[in-house]
């Protein structure tokens, strides 16, 4: 199966280092280490391969691929090695990045989106494509009553001004173009009401949101040992230190605090009861493409005895959410194939914040993954 994957933010840190992720996994010059989808109980002919795989996208930046992949290998994000090996695909790549298109209205702006999407699709010949949204973190939008019901979308999306947030209009014209989507960002995306009932006529699938990549991910792990063992968690405070162009957008409040949202969810959900503490993030600028997390957790055991836990992670953001992107653009056009719409609550394990009354454990999560790609493989049998 070819499937095109369109990336929302095409010219972003995560875009690129999926791109050329994928692009040195099908020479064979890398290992799938961080992909999901490859391993043995994962591993799965109903997946499209590496190879198969032809991406795209829009971003207001003009900044050529090459030159950004350069950028990441300078900052210790890719190997150096790689960029020669797959230079030349990487400027064909280049090529499919878009600028953002804009009209009048934002169902003007929408129908240019799927044109863009119907031309990529058509010009390589692809079975499908997976529309996967790696922008910037988006302020969490106001609300509309056209967000309820699609009839009121469409009609409310041909007035002027905006009714929708960039995120939930690519979604938007992703589902008008025959796309799946999936957000891997805290932002709207498809979690409206109007976008499902979008989702469920166009027979699609969409998955979300924002991606588990680091702090969270350890999260989704001590949460339910906490709760399995009866502990009384009393407070969690994490502090995040990022740079690169997520912290940089994230230095605005409005995001960030749509961005903390997400991240505290899984403790509420997990434990039955929100814990004193914060989340707090904050923009380092020296750090560029890597983000340090610093948690403090406090707690009570038998007889009231007072302990604590202290964890740090350090991590490269883009490494860690290029293989998942990968994963998640292959499980969404699989689901497709094999007929699937509407919220794809399977795929929890990928998202901080997935649609559906849904397990935060990570152990559940990933055991409902794999059921979900053995009931894929017994619809390609």
């Amino acid at each position: 199966m070819s499937l095109g994957v369109w990336l929302v933010g095409g010219r972003g840190s995560v875009a690129v280092t999926s791109i050329v992720g994928a692009l040195a996994l099908r020479a064979g010059l890398a290992a799938p280490t961080g992909c999901v989808t490859e391993l043995p109980g994962l591993r799965s002919p109903a997946l499209p391969g590496f190879g198969d795989l032809v991406f795209g996208g829009h971003d207001p930046s003009t900044v050529p691929l090459t030159k950004k992949a350069e950028a990441l290998a300078a900052a210790g994000v890719l190997p150096a090695s790689l960029l020669a090996a797959v230079q030349s695909d990487l400027a064909a790549a280049d090529a499919d990045i878009r600028p953002l298109p804009e009209a009048a209205t934002q169902a003007a702006t929408a129908g240019l989106i799927v044109a863009d999407l119907v031309e990529f699709r058509e010009r390589h010949d692809l079975d499908r494509v997976v529309v996967v949204n790696v922008a910037s973190t988006e302020p969490v939008p106001g609300d509309h009553p056209a967000h309820a019901r699609l009839a009121l979308l469409e009609a409310a999306l041909h007035e002027p001004g905006p009714v929708l947030p960039p995120s939930a209009l690519h979604a938007y014209a992703a589902m008008l173009a025959g796309c799946p989507f999936v957000d891997f960002t805290p932002s709207t995306g498809a979690r409206l009401p109007a976008l499902d009932e979008l989702a469920v006529r166009q027979r699609l699938p969409y998955a979300g949101r924002d991606g588990k990549t680091g702090e969270t991910l350890l999260k989704s792990v001590l949460a339910p040992m906490f709760a399995q063992r009866n502990l009384d968690v009393r407070t969690w405070s994490g502090i995040n230190l990022l740079g690169g162009g997520d912290g940089a957008n994230l230095a605005d409040p409005a995001a960030n605090s749509a961005k903390t949202a997400s991240k505290q969810r899984v403790l509420e959900e997990t434990l039955g009861q929100e814990p004193q503490g914060t989340v707090r993030i904050e923009y380092v600028e020296d750090i560029g493409n890597f983000k340090t997390a610093w948690d403090l957790i406090t707690f009570a055991g038998f007889l009231g005895t007072r302990m604590r836990l202290e964890f740090t992670w350090h991590g490269c953001d883009s490494a860690l959410a290029a293989p998942l992107v990968l994963d998640l653009a292959r499980l969404t056009g699989a689901a497709h194939a094999a007929g699937r719409s509407g919220a794809l609550t399977e795929l929890a394990f990928f998202f901080k914040d997935p649609p559906g009354d849904v397990s935060h454990g990570l152990g559940d999560q990933f055991r409902m993954l794999t059921e979900f790609v053995a009931g894929l493989d017994q619809a390609s049998a």
